[in-house]
């Protein structure tokens, strides 16, 4: 009995762990979306000293430990320098809407969703898909949640179709 016991206990901690790790990773996009909001609003900002200075901010990032922060960094970075990039998918994969029309979180969220999923490729594009949808839903309009969910489908049939050929 005491064997189980244990083996219990050492998945309860591994499920922590996980959890604790997936929060952590959530964290960093959320942060990374609220900070390129911001440049969306202000694009004369320098875009290093913005980004410490909204990471230094307590009120915004203060309970934020080291790690998130810098995955913060690393991933607004890489949405920031390769922005072109992200918005030729979306181009592609959005009919009718061209990045600079689309509201200001959802065209961020999703930036940062398909640099993730379909560019770097790290992480499952189904994870990706909850995670923009989610995003969408925590910082977006009451319709955003839809459209960045119909934006990431068709973003995911899009890089499937180019795989195929």
């Amino acid at each position: 009995m005491p064997e189980k016991d244990n083996k219990d206990n050492n998945k309860d901690k591994k499920k922590k762990f996980i959890g604790k790790k997936f929060e952590a990773l959530h964290r960093s996009r959320e942060l990374a979306v609220q900070f390129l909001c911001s440049l969306d609003l202000y694009p004369e900002q320098d875009f290093a000293q913005s980004l410490e200075l909204f990471l230094n901010l307590d009120e915004i990032a203060g309970n934020d430990t080291p790690e998130v922060k810098e995955r913060c960094r690393n991933l607004a970075s890489e949405v920031w320098n390769r922005k072109n990039e992200i918005d030729a998918v979306l181009l592609r994969v959005v009919t009718g809407w061209r990045p600079e029309r689309m509201v200001s979180v959802d065209r961020t969220v999703l930036r940062v969703m398909v640099l993730e999923a379909f560019i770097m490729k790290a992480l499952p594009v189904k994870s990706a898909i909850t995670e923009a949808v989610k995003l969408a839903d925590d910082f977006g309009t009451k319709d955003s949640s839809r459209f960045v969910n119909g934006v990431m489908y068709k973003a995911a049939k899009f890089f499937e179709e180019e795989l195929q050929e």
